[in-house]
């Protein structure tokens, strides 16, 4: 019987102590778990503890770090050779190219140009304007075309698309073209307007034209491939910056429009980027219905990249100055935080209308600058871009995350002008004053 108790008795400890054990246990993981940190070694997947809401989106991008990403690049830009702008007196102007083709040992560009008698009288002065006096620097303009060997010395060549008669689209101005190469056949797609920029707003659709040939001659169809939206529609008023790809066996069309502005709200006006998708250049495009895809950005551009679709988006909007991905075309993340971004920028990417399924990116396009002149009103040139957004090289020249300018930069082109300096400078006197 005692030997029993005592048995017992031993029993009885040795479960006590293993439940102290376990007790010990589970507060010494919890106290572990409660206390991990982020590791000093980047983990190449999210790790399985709490984060904020800045770590977990980390780890939502592609890399990590923008210099680890096919898809933060920075950019070079090189003045092209070859063109003349009459002295710089505003007269003649450059703008909006499309992306580069190669065809038979040159490549060909596509582009905005007007050569009119005087500068433009601006868009807020658009009742002034007539049919030799143009209100903005893409009004009374046509596009042209220019050849090269290198991508940096060009040959104009002449006029593509002529503004055509009255009544027909575009019979104010074309301008912002780009270029769809389907079947063996050549299709430029613009902006018509048939009214003056700035009279009403920016108002114009997006006409289209074709060849057989880059050389031409090229055919109007004077038929509206993408027309603004129902009146109360993001897009009611405007169509704007065509830029086609081939994807999924069909013509993706991505357009800007503007919004909550002219003529009565002006301050508060918002741009964004729709998708339109037709089975046939000469088709109408059918816009898609999740339209705008992209919230913010100006002048944007558009390429195949591995088995989606990649956008550089500049200017305007809370999402500007990002290049930004959609593995459906459609729904688009941002990759990247970027600057100084190419304005208008036509990318070189051969495979755009391919129907790849692995878009390999971009190295290298043309875009412009617009404010080359001494004083207002100023004109747009035609500049190359470099960069490395591309899976086929690695350019460690475009990947640093950080630019660095001299003060003068800062100071002449993002000093106080006189009016704002002295307001700001009255401001922090009173701020002292009535701090006394």
């Amino acid at each position: 019987m005692n030997q029993v108790n005592l048995n017992l008795k031993v029993l009885i400890a040795g479960l006590a102590s293993l439940a102290l054990s376990a007790c010990a246990l589970t507060d010494m993981t919890k106290t572990e778990t409660s206390s991990q940190v982020f590791p000093h070694k980047v983990p190449k997947e999210k790790p399985n503890i709490p984060l904020s809401a800045a770590m977990e989106r980390m780890f939502e991008y592609s890399a990590p770090r923008p210099q680890d990403s096919e898809l933060y690049s920075q950019f070079a830009y090189t003045e092209l050779q070859g063109f003349d702008y009459n002295g710089g007196d505003g007269t003649i102007t450059r703008r909006d190219p499309t992306r580069p083709i190669l065809h038979n040992g040159k490549y060909y560009i596509w582009y905005t140009k007007r050569d009119t008698i005087v500068p433009p009288v601006g868009a807020m002065n658009a009742e002034k304007a007539t049919d030799k006096i143009p209100s903005t620097d893409w009004d009374l303009a046509e596009l042209w075309y220019a050849t090269s060997t290198d991508g940096l010395n060009w040959q104009e060549q002449a006029v593509a698309v002529p503004r055509p008669p009255a009544p027909h689209p575009g019979h104010r101005s074309v301008a912002t073209p780009d270029i769809l190469v389907w079947e063996g056949k050549y299709y430029l797609y613009y902006q018509a307007f048939n009214e003056p920029s700035g009279l009403k707003g920016d108002h114009s659709v997006i006409a289209v034209s074709w060849a057989d040939s880059p050389e031409g001659p090229w055919h109007a169809t004077h038929k509206v491939a993408v027309k603004p939206g129902k009146k109360g529609d993001w897009d009611q008023n405007l169509i704007h910056d065509p830029m086609p790809i081939v994807y999924n066996g069909k013509i993706y069309m991505y357009f800007k429009s503007t919004y909550n502005k002219w003529p009565d709200n002006r301050k508060n006006y918002h741009v964004a980027h729709g998708l339109a998708i037709a089975e046939h250049p000469l088709d109408e495009f059918k816009k898609h219905p999740l339209n705008p895809v992209i919230n913010s950005g100006h002048e944007t551009f558009y390429f195949p990249f591995k088995s989606g679709v990649a956008g550089l988006i500049i200017r305007d909007g809370i999402e500007r100055n990002t290049v930004q991905y959609a593995k459906d075309g459609v729904n688009f993340n941002i990759e990247s935080n970027i600057s100084l971004p190419p304005i208008a920028g036509g990318p070189f990417t051969p495979d755009a209308f391919t129907n790849t399924k692995d878009g390999r990116g971009v190295t290298w396009g043309i875009s412009h600058f617009k404010t080359f002149g001494e004083t207002r009103p100023y004109h747009s040139r035609l500049v190359r871009f470099d960069c490395d957004l591309s899976q086929d090289v690695h350019m460690p020249e475009f990947k640093s995350p950080n630019i660095w300018w001299k003060p003068d930069v800062y100071f002449t082109n993002m000093g106080l002008s006189p009016n704002l300096k002295k307001k700001v400078i009255g401001a922090s006197k009173q701020a002292a004053k009535a701090s006394k």
